[in-house]
């Protein structure tokens, strides 16, 4: 339970401040903040709450689409808006801020993907400066039009490796890789450049492609067997509970966040 950390958006109705101390409550050491519940209270005032009541940051989420495109379509300078995440996850005293690298931009998958390649040059020194290094997360090739143009651990492994392993790394989501052929052999190769783990399930069927998660023994991911390859490859950090469910979300979090204790103690831990 020690390495159990709650991501904020298991528990979206919950404020930052709602969500730190239903951790501290309930004996959950660590949070994953998302930025636009950091926003509502300022940087400062959360890293205060973080302090008053013990509860640790495993990352920030997130920083990233470094191809201007985001979920809405809307265009974003990502290279100066994860600067700043970088200073704000350096001000909550995590050293990893999450990377969602961003959609196909002008229907250019490679100019795309050249994009992100581009602006982790710019960001890997920025981020070394600042003690925070910064981890692709690799999504589902369904959320690659939108979302992000890196679906697999190999890609965003290459793209880690041309930076420090103090600057740059990868993060591990069971719901965007458990069903890799390849993903025992992925996470080995990415021993050292481990930032993160994530854990969830996916329900079956698979009806939304985006909310389509559940709380880890809901679904056919083995939870534990995908931590023994992290955990073999070296990472023996938080491990976080991201479940995107709209279901999930209508319920109090002091529901959830229980429900979550019980199903990672049942299934992960």
């Amino acid at each position: 339970m020690e390495r159990l950390s709650l991501n904020q958006i298991t528990t979206k109705r919950w404020s930052l401040p709602e969500a730190i101390a239903g951790c501290a409550e309930n004996g959950v050491g660590w949070i994953a903040p998302w930025r636009d519940k950091v926003a509502e209270i300022g940087v400062d005032e959360a890293a205060k709450l973080l302090k008053k009541h013990g509860v640790r940051v495993s990352s920030l989420c997130r920083g990233g689409f470094l191809t201007g495109i985001t979920p809405e379509g809307s265009p974003v300078d990502g290279v100066a808006d994860t600067r700043e995440a970088i200073d704000e996850a350096a001000a909550l005293g995590t050293d990893v801020l999450v990377l969602v690298v961003g959609g196909i931009a002008d229907n250019d998958l490679a100019g795309s993907r050249q994009r992100v390649a581009d602006g982790l040059g710019e960001l890997a020194p920025y981020a070394l400066e600042r003690g925070v290094r910064l981890g692709l997360e690799p999504l589902h090739p369904m959320q690659c039009a939108e979302r992000s143009v890196l679906s697999t651990l190999d890609q965003a492994l290459a793209l880690a490796e041309e930076h420090p392993a103090e600057a740059v790394g990868v993060v591990v989501d069971e719901f965007h890789v458990w069903w890799d052929p390849r993903v025992e052999e992925s996470i080995a190769k990415a021993a050292g450049r481990i930032l993160g783990f994530h854990v969830c399930d996916q329900l079956v069927p698979l009806t939304d492609t985006f909310l389509g998660r559940a709380l880890p023994g809901d679904g056919p991911i083995d939870h534990r067997r995908l931590r023994s390859c992290v955990e073999a490859a070296g990472y023996l950090g938080p491990i976080e509970v991201e479940v995107f469910n709209a279901q999930l979300w209508q319920q109090p979090g002091d529901q959830v966040i229980r429900q979550m204790i019980t199903s990672y103690a049942e299934h992960v831990a």
